[in-house]
């Protein structure tokens, strides 16, 4: 994708809603019938791949792991699909408002990427007054000079702040003690903005009910041109990660308003006592909005750019933290506290997602081995009922991103290899690096437990 930020804003019109709105809990409603008529078709047309597994297996663990492998899946992805043709984004009331907001960044060890970071704070074309703080975290480079620096030759109000405890909780809640303003964004230190990317989500939180508490923006790769890596995780924030927040957006509870880039109403978060100690902060803070009673929304013109890891290794810690941050979360809130019955829902399936992980990990790996062999007990044209569904889900999305990009004047940047392996591939990667991240998250809460 062409990520250059320098761009030539004219905003168009704001144009009145033209189609007949269909309420939130009937497109909720319609997905699951969708859904579930797509879950009676696979499970009739897999009978006999059910049958063939139980010799081998026993017929209750065939179901387990046929309902891991196929069933749970295609009825998740089928909702997905089917809330996305449904999605229609409310109008923003103003898309230019002028409120005051802070910028809060944590930092430690920056100094090569504070600069660029602030440099794109400063060119956007908000109309309304943007106050940064930045917490050093115990930085031992320069992060702190540069930063002064950049700040007296952009003109920014920049208050930087010292907080010696590691941990990017203690600089975030060192920060929220002296943010003045009702509206906060935290930033990290290398995620660089759009243009527009603040005004986009003070737009929509002003114009959002007064139970909404944060805005998460859309986050996409900056670095997709170092290896093939960068290039199918390209495709994950573009596509993979934006649908489900989409959706999660689309019934008021995206539930995670990330760290990197989010806008929150800060009274809201003063009101849960600020950012948890926990791998996932980001994740037990948005959940414990969420079980207050808050709202949480998704601004798919609200667009960050940030670095993905380029090796393997760094790419497996951080898909391993989220999915211990995940356990987390559910371990502190759990998904019946929840009041609001779309958010219950949607935390619910989150308890599902170790489980997948586990039998895609455990059986759909060693059954495609199998397959090589002419051995289709566990893998075979069954199992790929469910990539015409996901097919479907990503070109909508696609739709979606274009005019998001078009409005926004990005262009998407051809990048077919990282799709093809990223359609392919990808859970092949991330299912194991996730159940690798339960087992970890696991054997820490049973050290903690003794």
């Amino acid at each position: 994708m062409n990520t250059n930020l320098s761009l030539n804003q004219s905003s168009p019109e704001i144009k009145p809603r033209t189609k007949a709105y269909i309420p939130v809990k009937y497109k909720f409603i319609i997905g699951h019938i969708v859904a579930f008529l797509w879950l009676c078709f696979s499970v009739y047309v897999s009978i006999p791949w059910v049958f063939d597994l139980a010799h081998l297996v026993s017929f209750p663990l065939s179901v387990v792991i046929i309902a891991g492998l196929a069933y749970i899946p295609g009825y998740l992805t089928a909702f997905l699909v089917v809330s996305l043709l449904l999605d229609r984004q409310p109008p923003l009331k103003t898309e230019y408002p002028d409120k005051a907001v802070t910028i809060l960044i944590a930092a430690r060890n920056e100094a090569d990427k504070i600069e660029n970071t602030l440099k794109y704070i400063a060119k956007q074309d908000y109309n309304g007054e943007i106050r940064v703080l930045l917490v050093d975290n115990g930085s031992t480079d320069q992060t702190v000079e540069k930063a002064r620096r950049a700040a007296m030759r952009l003109g920014l109000d920049v208050t930087i702040l010292k907080e010696e405890k590691p941990g990017k909780f203690h600089a975030l809640n060192k920060g929220l003690q002296h943010v003045s303003t009702d509206l906060m964004i935290t930033l990290d230190a290398d995620t660089l903005l759009h243009r527009s990317a603040v005004r986009y989500l003070i737009a929509r939180i002003e114009s959002a009910p007064v139970n909404v508490c944060a805005v998460a923006g859309a986050v996409l790769v900056r670095n997709s041109r170092e290896n093939l890596l960068a290039r199918i995780q390209e495709w994950d924030y573009f596509l993979g990660i934006a649908s489900i927040k989409r959706m999660q957006g689309l019934y008021q509870g995206t539930l995670v308003a990330q760290g990197a880039y989010s806008l929150y109403k800060t009274e809201a978060i003063r009101e849960v006592g600020g950012w948890p100690d926990a791998i996932g902060e980001d994740i037990v803070l948005s959940w414990r909005l969420l079980e207050k009673g808050w709202r949480i929304y998704f601004e798919p013109h609200a667009v960050a750019f940030t670095d993905v890891p380029v090796s393997w290794v760094h790419f497996c810690r951080q898909r391993s933290r989220w999915a211990r941050g995940m356990i987390e979360a559910l371990k502190v809130v759990k998904p019946w506290q929840q009041p609001q019955l779309f958010v219950k829902y949607l935390t619910m399936v989150n308890l599902l997602l170790p489980y997948l992980d586990t039998v895609y990990t455990l059986c759909w790996l060693p059954g495609l081995i199998l397959a090589f062999f002419g051995y289709y007990y566990i893998v075979g044209p069954m199992t790929l009922l469910v990539v015409p569904l996901t097919l479907i889900a990503y070109w909508v999305l696609y739709r979606y991103q274009r005019s998001v990009f078009r409005k926004l004047d990005l262009k998407i940047r051809r990048n077919r290899i990282g799709f093809v392996v990223f359609v392919l591939f990808y859970q092949m990667i991330m299912s194991p690096v996730s159940f690798w991240g339960y087992i970890q998250e696991l054997a820490r809460l049973r050290r903690v437990w003794k």
